[in-house]
């Protein structure tokens, strides 16, 4: 697949991972439609000539009036990035007792369950464009799907299971000519972990084998479109994470 020639839908792309992507495909020559919850979203989206519609990726008439407005936009729908998400931290049983269960299964709502939720939408529509190679999904996973920290419970069990259905995704969905990939950053510059100090920063990027410092949103971008225009790449979860190994 060609990104120039293209049509791509990109959750969480208001910001961080998303934006980052949402940006290189269109600097690539894509057509983009941004799915995001805040509605901030349509500015970023504006600012680069892409389409959006404000999203509830937990909902299914939400995602699917949203896909629908991308179909009407770009007219159909070739790659879906799924980069929206939240990250929890909670310990199973601390100061002020267990785990709350409402943060767990809003984590795994929207990580996971959403992230399938508009995948299989979206899928529904790539099987429609009768081509040689029908459609590309990338969904995010994270390092923490392997080696998740304490207080990572809920996010870590998101994204193991981002990771572990990245390859019978590809099963299913091989008689549709529609590839599937996951890709698992490590420790990136989003907007949110810039927001810490700059010593927490340090403190992080320290821990990197190397290159020792934070990833930029752009090479996760990066990597999606080489997923993107690899029709070998299927099935696979790449960690992207500069040999990081958290403890």
């Amino acid at each position: 697949m060609d990104l120039s020639n293209s049509r791509a839908i990109v959750t969480g792309g208001a910001s961080g991972l998303g934006a980052a992507t949402a940006a290189h495909f269109r600097k690539m020559g894509a057509q983009v439609t941004v799915l995001d919850l805040d509605h901030a979203g349509e500015a970023a989206a504006t600012a680069i000539g892409a389409g959006f519609a404000q999203t509830d990726v937990t909902d299914e008439a939400s995602v699917a009036a949203a896909l629908d407005h991308a179909v009407g936009l770009m007219g159909g729908i070739d790659i879906c990035v799924n980069c929206a998400g939240i990250a929890t931290g909670e310990k199973t049983l601390g100061r002020d007792g267990p785990h709350g269960l409402s943060s767990f299964r809003r984590t795994v709502e929207i990580n996971l369950i959403g992230s399938f939720n508009v995948l299989r939408l979206a899928a529904e529509r790539m099987a429609l464009n009768d081509r040689p190679e029908n459609g590309v999904i990338v969904n995010t996973a994270s390092i923490a799907a392997f080696d998740g920290q304490k207080g990572q419970a809920a996010y870590a069990a998101s994204k193991a299971g981002i990771a572990g259905m990245a390859l019978p995704l590809a099963r299913d969905l091989a008689g549709q000519r529609i590839r599937v990939c996951a890709i698992a950053p490590g420790i990136f510059g989003t907007p949110m972990l810039k927001g810490l100090p700059q010593d927490v920063q340090d403190s992080l990027a320290a821990e990197v084998t190397f290159p020792k410092r934070l990833g930029d949103p752009d090479e996760y971008a990066r990597m999606a479109a080489f997923i993107v225009e690899s029709e070998y790449m299927n099935g696979e979860v790449i960690r992207l994470d500069g040999a990081l190994r958290m403890r």
